[in-house]
């Protein structure tokens, strides 16, 4: 274990943290073939759907049913401690997952998403890829506010192996960011490149406010809990199968993120049966 100068420990010692990150670093690298798989099928559906209408639903149930089972059990086996169940309400959709922390900081970015003078351009499954790419961005943010705060000291000594992590953790976001917004231009959309939220201030608040690792690592949790969750809530209710298998390839890497983080905070993560929802943001969370 790793003890820094504002007197936090690391609960896990820096060689099994650098182990974990290896780990996620290959199953990241294993799953960037099936992605951008999915998402060039994602892009043929749409613009497939435009010219002829809804596809078959007899096929869209059999999808949702395998895809989205086998993303549940991988997900469970990643899932974090206290974990509760679904609090979705009846209209399908989970309440827009809260802002992480306390505003009481700083920081910078923007509430609102590229060419967003349109309200409402992105509909039906968009409005899911437009959300997940705005998540994705979200956290390529705050893991790359906790590189600033560390490199500018205030958050006391970071371990080497934390800092790798965190390096790691924001270059697959921006991955998953970049497929999304692959989706996006190819069905004739703006590509979202900032935060279009309706937390991000919030949030940017909390991270200036941090002032040790753990109370960023806490933050990160939260918004990798909320991507996973998000992804498996998506696998079952959008109805192209190209996006039900990219959300389903994307759901498990974040879910490891997460495993780690809760390692970092000394939380074991346990697994569930299956990984709720409660967690998930919905659409109303985009403010494009």
């Amino acid at each position: 274990m790793t003890t820094t100068e504002g007197g936090w420990t690391l609960p896990i010692s820096e060689r099994e943290l650098a182990g974990l990150t290896r780990e996620l670093h290959e199953a990241h690298q294993d799953t960037l073939p099936a992605m951008r798989a999915g998402a060039r099928d994602l892009v043929e559906e749409v613009r497939a759907r435009g010219a002829d209408g809804p596809r078959d639903l007899g096929r869209r149930r059999f999808l949702l049913g395998a895809g989205g089972a086998a993303a549940a059990l991988t997900l469970a086996a990643c899932s974090s401690s206290g974990s509760t169940g679904p609090t979705s309400s009846g209209s399908g959709a989970p309440a827009p997952a809260p802002a992480p922390g306390s505003p009481s900081g700083s920081g910078s970015g923007s509430g609102s998403g590229s060419g967003s003078g349109a309200s409402g351009q992105y509909t039906g499954d968009l409005k899911v890829v437009a959300l997940a790419t705005a998540l994705e961005n979200q956290a390529v943010g705050a893991y790359q506010a906790a590189l600033d705060a560390a490199k500018a000291g205030r958050l006391g000594t970071v371990p080497p192996a934390v800092a790798t992590f965190i390096t790691t953790a924001m270059g697959q976001h921006v991955d998953h960011a970049k497929v999304w917004n692959s989706v996006l231009t190819g069905a004739g959309k703006p590509a979202i490149t900032d935060v279009p939220l309706s937390n991000q201030p919030a949030t940017l608040q909390a991270l200036g406010a941090a002032a040790d690792v753990a109370t960023v690592a806490k933050l990160a949790l939260s918004l990798e809990d909320q991507a996973a969750q998000t992804y498996l809530f998506a696998t079952y209710n959008v109805t192209s199968p190209g996006g039900i298998a990219t959300a389903a390839t994307i759901a498990p890497v974040e879910a490891m993120h997460a495993a780690i983080l809760n390692y970092v905070l000394g939380q074991y993560p346990v697994p569930d049966d299956f990984l709720p929802v409660d967690k998930a943001a919905g659409p109303g969370l985009l403010t494009v």
